[in-house]
């Protein structure tokens, strides 16, 4: 199968235009075909010249909350420079999800942003965590409030989140079929540590590459695949802590290749 990485797994390592080229050559050598631009400062043209370089595409990015909602015609006219129509945002901010009015006034702002960059061949992609999963008093969540309420709205589906948001992943992707093309890899790890002067270990998940950790990914695709995705997205958020955070980006796709 064809993947692709979301750059904010390693996004100590495209901090400037050189190391951006170098780790897009890199990757694209250990089998990548795509990425997501995340995790640096967002520069169009620094984006088109690396990857017509390389000759590898960026087709999905995460930018900030305020332009999409601010200047989204602008950020559209950048998206096409280097010729990329998905358009995400990270998160809206875990202060915010806490405020219920705040957070469905954030969505509505978002959702006619997504309508106007729909309309203009473009889509818009919101990246859940597990706070999107938070219920509050009225019985919505963030998540199934933008399913409702914000149908222009896509979604880019992580693994690990909806696990730790206890979410079902299939009957989960199933609610937004037809609005997930984009599916984050993402896998979960259980391990512990032991806390000196206690008696018994703290277990608890963390990110780990793909296939080396619990998620039946090949499960996962095909459910993904009957929704509609079209791209998936290794991310692992802490391989840019590794002694070489090439190496655990390099295990995932390595396994997607033999495996999926």
């Amino acid at each position: 199968m064809q993947a692709g990485l979301n750059l904010y797994s390693i996004r100590n390592k495209i901090g400037t235009e050189e190391d951006f080229l170098a780790t897009a050559q890199k990757l694209k050598d250990m089998g990548y075909d795509y990425l997501q631009y995340s995790g640096a400062a967002f520069d169009a043209d620094r984006i088109k010249r690396v990857t017509e370089q390389v000759g590898i595409p960026v087709n999905l990015t995460h930018v900030a909350q305020s332009r999409i909602i601010d200047d989204p015609q602008k950020l559209m006219e950048e998206h096409a420079k280097f010729g990329c129509n998905y358009i995400g945002l990270g998160c809206i901010s875990p202060a915010d999800i806490l405020d219920e009015k705040k957070t469905k006034d954030i969505i509505d702002q978002l959702n006619r942003s997504a309508e106007l960059m729909q309309k203009s061949g473009f889509q818009f992609f919101y990246h859940h965590h597990q706070f999107d999963f938070f219920r509050y008093e009225s019985g919505d969540t963030p998540f199934d409030y933008m399913v409702k309420n914000a149908p222009y709205i896509h979604f880019i589906i992580d693994t690990y989140w909806l696990q730790m948001g206890g979410m079902d992943i299939a009957a989960k992707m199933r609610s937004v079929a037809g609005r997930m093309e984009c599916v984050h890899f993402k896998d979960w790890k259980n391990t512990y540590t032991v806390k000196e002067g206690t008696p018994n270990p703290d277990f608890h998940p963390v990110f780990t590459s793909v296939g080396d950790g619990t998620f039946d990914f090949a499960a996962i695709k095909k459910v993904a695949e009957e929704c509609g995705a079209k791209y998936f997205y290794v991310e692992q958020d802490n391989a840019a802590d590794a002694p070489d955070p090439f190496e655990p980006v390099k295990r995932s796709i390595t396994y997607i290749k033999n495996n999926l």
